[in-house]
Formats: structure tokens, C-alpha cells, sequence
């Protein structure tokens, strides 16, 4: 214990009369408080979290901002942050904020629980999670088989891992280009047709380049149409994906996924 906290102590049990079961109360008390005062400071830093259930069936990735990089390269704090994860694992509507709180009273600074994501296997399958080197960048995805023996085998286990640090690196925003939206793609439409390179291009020729650009919009913005980065994109993910599949005689599909970057949720 901090000497500050020592004298919290003191102050909480001479307010109490030396009765040790105020002393707290007023202790988780001052805690509140102390919480509701730093709410307004700056909470930019932090770390993202995660934990995966046994077996792989269920899997929680949350975000946690602090005010500093110091606190969140604390080992205290990523202990905390993946206590709140393995919470919201066991029940995703748990109640954090006593948990906010008292981190809060203990570290000195303002925490926010910026938001949290919790997926679970529908059939056959895993879910995996992925947490990059400085805990600034974390993944959580869910990859289906047809086969409830698929998930066990290691060329599964391999590829679902290999899905994980494909979606760190190359930021995809969409598992294929069907989830992508129709008001996206007028967007990127627009773009190109304003560019230099289509003016006084006649109509037949025009439609073939945006179709062109289109299909590699959708190699960057598509987890499954991506270059698959540990063959040095010379198969997409769709391709590398399909291969696995034929190895394991099964039908393998990436479900969702989700990508989270500290900071970027903060308006």
C-alpha cells in the first residue's frame, strides 16, 4: 500500500470512531467519489484485453483507457483488464463499474471501460483471439467448420491463429465484400468517377475501370480478399482458407470478426 493509502486508511478509521466496518464504508465511499472527479480528465491510453473460455466455444475482447502509457504498461492494470474480460466472458451483462472504481482508487487515475465485445461458437468451431505486442491492437474472431472433430485438429487450430494476425495487420473492416454495404460502394464509386482518369472516358469504358477499382477496394477492405500476408500475398485469405479445408476434407468459413484499436472509439 501507497503511503497516500496508509493515510486514507487513518482518516477513514479516526472518521469512524475506530469502527472498522465504517471505516470501509466510508473508504468505498471516498472511492466513489474520488471516481466521480477524475471522470472529466483525459482517458486516451490504454490496452486492449481478452480472454478465450476453454475449448475455445466463447471469447471476450474489451478496451480499457487510462489517462497515461505509464499505467497502462502496468502489469497491475493488464491484470485488471483481463479480469474485466474474463468477466464479461462469464456473463456479458456484468456490472463493471465497482470494478472501475476501485481500479480507479487504487491507480489514481481516470478508467473508462470503452467497450467490449463477446462472441460465441454457433455449431462447429472456434473462437481466437489475438492481442498485439503492446496490447494497442487486439482481434477476436470466430472461424465455423462443418465437422465438430475439425476444431481439435492442429492445421485448424494453425489457421484460425494465421486469421487472427491477418485481421491486425491488414485492418480488413468487412469478412467478405457481401457484408459491404450498398452505400459504401456508391461512395467508392463516386470517388472514382470524379478522378482524373475517367474524364471524357465513354460510358462502356468507364464502368470496366470502376469495376476495376471496386475489386481492389474490396482487396483491402475485405478480410477474405485480402493477400494472405504469410504467403506474402501471393493467395488471398479466401484461397489460403479454401487449401485448409481441402487438407482437413471440411468446409471452413470465417464468421465475424472484430478489430479493436485503443483510442479510436473515443470521439
Amino acid at each position: 500500500m501507497t503511503s497516500a493509502g496508509m493515510m486514507d486508511c487513518k482518516r477513514a478509521l479516526t472518521e469512524a470512531g475506530g469502527d472498522l466496518d465504517k471505516a470501509v464504508d466510508i473508504l468505498r465511499k471516498t472511492g466513489a467519489a474520488s471516481a466521480a472527479k477524475k471522470a472529466t480528465r483525459d482517458a486516451r491510453e490504454g490496452v486492449i484485453a481478452q480472454y478465450i473460455a476453454p475449448g475455445g466455444k466463447a471469447g471476450v475482447l474489451v478496451e480499457v483507457n487510462c489517462e497515461t502509457d505509464f499505467v497502462a504498461r502496468n502489469d497491475s492494470f493488464r491484470a485488471f483488464c483481463d479480469e474485466l474480460a474474463k468477466k464479461v466472458a462469464a456473463d456479458a451483462n456484468a456490472n463493471l463499474e465497482a470494478d472501475r472504481e476501485a481500479a480507479i482508487g487504487r491507480i489514481g487515475e481516470n478508467i473508462k471501460i470503452a467497450r467490449n465485445a463477446r462472441m460465441e461458437v454457433s455449431g462447429h468451431g472456434s473462437v481466437a483471439a489475438y492481442i498485439h505486442t503492446g496490447a494497442k491492437i487486439g482481434v477476436l474472431v470466430e472461424v465455423g467448420a462443418g465437422q465438430a472433430e475439425t476444431a481439435s485438429r492442429d492445421e485448424f487450430k494453425q489457421l484460425v491463429r494465421d486469421i487472427t494476425l491477418q485481421i491486425a495487420a491488414g485492418h480488413p473492416f468487412a469478412v467478405s465484400r457481401e457484408e459491404v454495404s450498398a452505400e459504401i460502394i456508391a461512395k467508392e464509386r463516386e470517388i472514382a468517377a470524379q478522378s482524373d482518369r475517367l474524364k471524357g472516358k465513354p460510358p462502356q469504358a468507364m464502368e470496366k475501370i470502376l469495376q476495376g477499382v471496386l475489386e481492389k477496394f474490396y482487396q483491402t477492405y475485405c478480410l477474405v480478399d485480402q493477400g494472405f500476408v504469410k504467403q506474402n500475398s501471393e493467395v488471398s485469405v479466401k484461397e489460403h482458407v479454401a487449401q485448409v479445408a481441402k487438407q482437413l476434407g471440411d468446409e471452413i468459413t470465417i464468421r465475424r470478426f472484430v478489430r479493436f484499436q485503443v483510442g479510436e472509439s473515443i470521439a
